[in-house]
């Protein structure tokens, strides 16, 4: 299953990392600023390193990412995740236009670390849609090729990576009926991260019943914003 809704750009970030540019949204998938640096304040540092340190006898996790795109988010968490050697995760991704493997490859991000995760990488590109994947001793994995608005399960998550595309670009996925559904999903105490932080945004995470943490933002961007249901 192929990309079949954007055309994309290749695009170097200021990171060295790179991005691509979607020319149907007037969009990157990643901050200009730097793809990694941005995937790792947000998704990693304030959302999976807060949650294990914050409930640091967890010794497994569940983990949602809303718009798995290029699998950074995804790459970035099993690389941490060896910090955390007494914890498992079970990571699951929603995409509903994935990008062609021909066009992951040209982003390079394997190329940053072992070959080990190098393969990690690929096998979170190649694995089928739908199906739970074994990655490691650490990390379960599975993919569905589906609108968030269509997805159902029976999972309760600890930790929300809200990547979406910017309010603006994808106004249907910030909306209160979605973020009520992610709510539902959450398990009590979990957190939903995202580089978002527009008023109106967070008046919604609000209404739904989040308590929210107004962060300072990645490189770019004054404020993200951390969801927390809860707290225990």
């Amino acid at each position: 299953m192929s990309n079949t809704k954007y055309t994309l750009k290749k695009v170097v970030t200021n990171d060295g990392t790179v991005t691509f540019f979607v020319e149907e949204l007037n969009e990157h998938y990643h901050s200009i600023h730097g793809a990694r640096k941005e995937s790792m304040h947000v998704y990693i540092k304030n959302g999976l390193d807060y949650y294990l340190k914050n409930y640091p006898d967890k010794t497994f996790i569940k983990i949602l990412e809303v718009g798995f795109g290029t699998g950074l988010n995804a790459l970035l968490t099993r690389v941490q995740l060896y910090l955390y050697r007494d914890t498992k995760a079970h990571y699951s991704a929603i995409e509903p236009y994935p990008i062609a493997l021909n066009e992951i490859k040209e982003l390079d991000y394997a190329d940053l670390f072992s070959n080990k995760i190098k393969e990690t990488y690929l096998k979170f590109h190649t694995c089928d849609w739908g199906e739970e994947v074994f990655i490691d001793n650490q990390m379960k994995f599975n993919k569905e090729q589906i609108c968030l608005e269509d997805y159902n399960t029976d999972e309760r998550y600890d930790v929300i990576y809200f990547d979406a595309f910017a309010p603006d670009k994808q106004p249907e996925l910030w909306s209160k009926e979605i973020f009520l559904k992610l709510y539902n999903l959450m398990n009590e105490g979990g957190i939903l991260v995202t580089y978002c932080a527009k008023g109106q945004v967070k008046r919604i995470l609000k209404e739904v019943g989040y308590k929210l943490e107004e962060l300072p933002g990645p490189q770019g961007k004054r404020e993200m914003t951390r969801a927390i249901k809860n707290p225990l």
